[in-house]
């Protein structure tokens, strides 16, 4: 008998504790199914030794509408989400956030997905993703997306993307993070971060006008992905990160550039933790490799170890601080 809620609800309504997540991507689509059980098997032993709430799957799009730049790796389509999703919830008894992008569903076929999602794929926890760029007009508007969810029968757990770089060029994604609160999102996904006061300033604003609304914050994934290659970085700087130049030059300089990177992720992440415990913002983590090279998913295992610890502390901390309220 299939469950009725999702797990993650009631551990996000926790903000004494952290949630961590491992992001991956499915299968390109040519992949037979058999070898679709072994890579989820794989992915699974590699990551038997840690302790993680779940699993994030990405709903890979080509995107070339929002930048000019040729993508590093070409594009290629993947198995649906949400099988990929059904697979790992299954062998991992985990639960698992699967992302959708709204941009090709008309209001219909939205409804359709959503209802076979919980139907026949056991998913749950979703995060919708709109246009990647403001010159594509979608037919089905994310507002309208979270709508359909918002009234279904089933009881989906909604999140949302939030991008500080967009803040950092903007000034209003705290704005827009409280806007899709309001149209249903109960907990935000970052893009992957290598510009660690982006994110503060974001971090910072959202938890101010929370305060000045009196409004609960909502818990805020940050996502963080080791880079061992000038390739990688091609690709994240592609998909529209911010990486300061000295951080650029730092990781392609260094004699063994992963494991550079992943220093800058943990003093990233260190730096956004120490900015933010004035504010009790729930907080958690996703890491996730950019690619399917061996070296760079091991390291993404270890920035996952590092990062999880540098959480608990801060966890820790909080509820010092609260004591002594």
């Amino acid at each position: 008998m299939q469950s009725q809620e999702s797990e993650l609800r009631t551990r996000y309504n926790d903000s004494t504790r952290g949630v961590y997540f491992i992001g991956t991507t499915p299968p390109k689509s040519d992949t037979p199914t058999e070898q679709v059980e072994t890579i989820a098997d794989k992915l699974l032993e590699r990551v038997s030794d840690i302790d993680f709430d779940g699993l994030i799957v990405y709903d890979i799009q080509d995107e070339g509408s929002r930048i000019s730049k040729p993508r590093p790796f070409p594009f290629k389509s993947t198995h649906d989400p949400r099988w990929y999703s059904s697979l790992l919830n299954e062998k991992s008894k985990r639960p698992v956030i699967t992302y959708k992008s709204v941009i090709q569903s008309n209001k219909a076929a939205f409804n359709d997905w959503a209802e076979e999602a919980w139907q026949k794929y056991n998913v749950k926890d979703v995060v919708l993703v709109g246009s990647p760029s403001k010159d594509v007009k979608p037919s089905l508007p994310l507002n309208k997306a979270y709508e359909t969810l918002v009234e279904s029968q089933h009881n989906f757990f909604i999140g949302g993307v939030t991008i500080a770089e967009r803040h950092a060029s903007k000034g209003n994604e705290h704005e827009r993070l409280i806007e899709k609160h309001k149209q249903g999102c109960n907990f935000f996904i970052s893009q992957a971060i290598y510009d660690p006061q982006a994110t503060i300033d974001l971090l910072t604003r959202y938890a101010l006008e929370c305060q000045k609304l009196n409004l609960k914050p909502q818990r805020i994934i940050l996502t963080f992905s080791p880079c061992g290659s000038e390739k990688t970085l091609e690709f994240i700087d592609w998909l529209g990160v911010s990486v300061p130049e000295a951080t650029s030059l730092r990781i392609l300089n260094a004699e063994k550039p992963l494991y550079e990177s992943i220093r800058i992720c943990s003093n990233g992440l260190q730096q956004i933790l120490d900015a933010v415990i004035p504010y009790d913002l729930p907080l958690g983590l996703n890491i996730e490799s950019l690619t399917n090279r061996k070296e760079e998913i091991d390291g993404s295992i270890l920035l996952y170890k590092l990062l999880r610890s540098k959480m608990d502390f801060y966890l820790a901390k909080q509820e010092l601080k609260n004591l002594t309220k």
